[in-house]
Formats: structure tokens, sequence, C-alpha cells
């Protein structure tokens, strides 16, 4: 296909008029779909209905350590449910807490502990005398964006590499700023982008020299068994942060989450923080107050359903198979109908639940906005930046899990229409 940088003014024109046509029809049918959140779709929630089955009112209530899973304590979660997230990310049991539903949760919880009552000892960070400050690689999660736009904190964008963060930039604003707090990181396919860390800057992870002594890494390993193949290539391989970090003799300064939202139900799972002994006994001493335990019963049923590592790969091969044909529905209709156009380009992750898109610069939030009009709901331009702004209004967050495989091709119809579309009015205006 002719670049339509290289058209002359009369031909997009005409071409403009054809795409109209063509977006006017899909409008025509109806159609109605929010692609904004990267939700499972029918078929992979289905996958987990037996679960539902591995408890009932006439199972033993009791996990494998004799513990009446329906009575209060255990505040920091059944062994066999620890042993189970653990391995899920490649860290030891003894590290671990096991939570609610929502690992997104517990981060909240984390920057609002640090906020009226400090990190390991340390001032109270809304107390403090200057602004807390967290790095924040873009593009990222929004939802991170939001816990820390909540509570005032201010960020600052670090962009992403295929590698992971600029880790030069890292290592300075944390060197340099005590005001630098902490650092939000999806190490492994990470949104949207879809990237892993590559080892060398997992350790140069490990080996931060933070001012701040209650600097802390927020590791968001959300995505820690989300392959989109059965066998994960070597460079997707992640190494254990948390180990790194004892090595380097800083124990203290990460803290990992890893949750089953996306491996069984994301509106009913379980959760887990990792952490070093001196953080774990500073959160159970909060959590002594805030609860007196979570779902057990949760817990168990997730135990016996995945049972072990063997039982999550199996559940995940199942996963990956369903929300591969959904990706390459995506891909497939990217490069028929964009490439060689010069008006976009998107990431192939290996796992996941995104795709990322480049639009031509100043063209993201028009490009969202007539998807909308279109009956396509997609992520905000900008939301995978701090404060909803994307510098060059490119990035667009696709996520191709939610929809039926027919609504799915409907949609990349429409998006690719729309992109092409406003593509040509921006590229008329420099004519």
């Amino acid at each position: 296909m002719k670049a339509y940088q290289h058209m002359k003014k009369e031909e997009l024109l005409v071409l403009k008029k054809e795409l109209e046509a063509k977006l006017e029809n899909i409008k025509s049918q109806g159609m109605q779909l929010d692609m904004s959140r990267g939700k499972p779709g029918e078929d992979q929630l289905a996958l987990s209905m037996e679960m539902l089955d591995v408890v009932n009112s006439s199972s033993d209530m009791n996990n494998e350590a004799g513990i009446d899973t329906r009575n209060y304590g255990q505040v920091d979660g059944l062994p066999e449910a620890k042993r189970l997230l653990a391995q899920m990310a490649d860290t030891s049991p003894e590290k671990a807490i096991v939570f609610g539903n929502a690992s997104l949760n517990v981060m909240f919880d984390t920057i609002s502990r640090s906020m009226t009552h400090g990190v390991m000892g340390s001032t109270p960070w809304s107390k403090l005398d200057n602004p807390v400050k967290f790095l924040c690689p873009v593009p990222g999660y929004d939802r991170h964006f939001s816990i820390t736009e909540y509570f005032g904190i201010e960020m600052i964008p670090v962009e992403m590499t295929k590698d992971g963060p600029d880790m030069d930039t890292v290592e300075k604003l944390v060197r340099e700023d005590e005001a630098v707090k902490g650092i939000w990181c999806v190490p492994k396919y990470s949104n949207p982008q879809g990237y892993t860390y590559s080892p060398e800057t997992v350790r140069r992870f490990a080996n931060l020299e933070p001012k701040a002594k209650d600097f802390r890494i927020f590791w968001d390993n959300a995505y820690a068994v989300h392959h989109l193949y059965p066998e994960p290539k070597r460079q997707d391989q992640l190494p254990d942060i948390l180990a790194l970090c004892e090595e380097t003799g800083k124990p203290d300064m990460v803290y990992e989450f890893v949750s089953t939202s996306k491996v069984t139900f994301p509106g009913s799972g379980i959760s887990m923080m990792a952490a070093s002994e001196g953080n774990r006994k500073e959160i159970l001493r909060h959590l002594s107050v805030q609860t007196i335990g979570h779902d057990k019963i949760n817990q168990l049923r997730h135990a016996r359903f995945l049972k072990d590592m063997d039982g999550v790969r199996e559940q995940m091969n199942k996963q990956g198979e369903l929300t591969l044909i959904k990706f390459k529905i995506v891909w497939e209709v990217l490069e028929r109908e964009l490439s060689g156009l010069e008006i976009g380009s998107w990431e192939y992750p290996r796992g996941g639940y995104f795709i990322s898109f480049e639009a031509l610069e100043g063209c993201a939030k028009a490009i969202v906005a007539k998807a909308k009009e279109s009956g396509l709901t997609l992520t905000p331009a900008g939301a995978s930046f701090p404060y909803g702004k994307d510098p060059k209004d490119s990035n667009i967050r696709i996520a191709p899990t939610y929809p039926s495989l027919d609504e799915l091709k409907l949609a990349g119809e429409a998006f690719v229409l729309c992109v092409k579309l406003v593509s040509i009015d921006k590229i008329l205006k420099s004519k």
C-alpha cells in the first residue's frame, strides 16, 4: 500500500470519502462494544467453573494443617495458598502474605499505610516537608497512576524500553532525590506494551542506591503466568527480585504482588504480597488491626482446584490458547489494513493482556473519540501516562480478550477505519 504521507491531497480526499462510507456501514450495524479494560472473555471464565464444586456443603473444610477455614484467624493466609502464589511468582512461601481478591487493593493499602504511618519507622509520607514522588514507567498501568494521584503523590514519567524502564534515569533520580519514595513496575509482559524486564534490568533494580531509606519498589507481577504461547521464551524468565535484593544487602527494598485475577475469576480471586521478614512483620502488625482474616474458603478452593504449578500451567495453557486467537485477529487486521501506510505501529507481545498501538503524533484522542462514535469504547487516550497526559498523544491500549470472535473482527475493522480517517485529517492539514 502507498504511504498516506506520499499521497496527493486529491487522492486523500477521495480515499477519505470511501472510508467514511465504510465506517457508516459499521455504525448502522449498531455495534456497542466496550474494550476499555483487560477483562477475560466468557470462554476464559468457563475454564474455572469446576472450581466452584471443589468446596461445597459436604466438603471437609479443614485445610492441610487442620485449620477450619470457616472460622476467624490465619491473617497471613493458608499455607497451601501461600505455596501456590509464591510458586507463581518464583519466590518462597515464607515471604508471602495472602490477601483477598485484588492485588490492586493491597497496593492501595500499602501506599495508604505509608502515608499515615511511614515505612518501618520512617516519617509518615503525609507529614514530610516536601511532596512525595514516585517514578512511573510510561506507557504504564493506569490504575497504578490513579493510586498515586489519589494520594497527591507527584508522578515522574520514566521512558520504557524493550528491556524495562530507562535504568540510567531511574538510578539517577533514586540516588539524588530523597523525595523519591517508590517506583511502579509491571516486570513481566508489561501493561500495555508486553515487555519483560531483562535480567540486567532486574539486577540493576536490586542494586539501586536510594537516598530515601523508605524507598520501595512496587513489583506488580500481574502477568507472571499469563503467556500467549505454551513454551515461554528464555527472555521471559524473570529473575527473583526478592532473592537478588537479599544478595545486595537490601532485602527490604521491594514489595512483590501477584494474584489469580485472570487465572480463575477476576472478581473472586486471591492475591499475595511477598516481602522481606522485616516488611512482613510490619505489614502483619497493621493487618492485625485491619482484619481478623481474609476469605480462607476461597483460598482453600483455589489451592484444591489449581493444586500446584503443574495445575497452574495447565490452566494458563488453556487460557493462552483462547487469548492468542483473539490477539491474532487484531494483529491480522492491523497488518492487512495498516502495514505500509506509515500511520501507526504496534507490538507483538508474547504474553499479558494488551496490544500497544502508536498512532501518528497528535491523533490518539481523536481516534478514540471517533471509535466511540462508531460504538467501540477503548481505553481513554493518555490513560497509560500519569495524569492522563500522553505528551505525544499517540498511544492507544487495545484490550482484545473480552469480545467474542465475531465482535472482535468487527471492532478491528472499525478501529483501523478510525485510525485511517484521523490520520488523513492530520496529513491534509499539513498539505
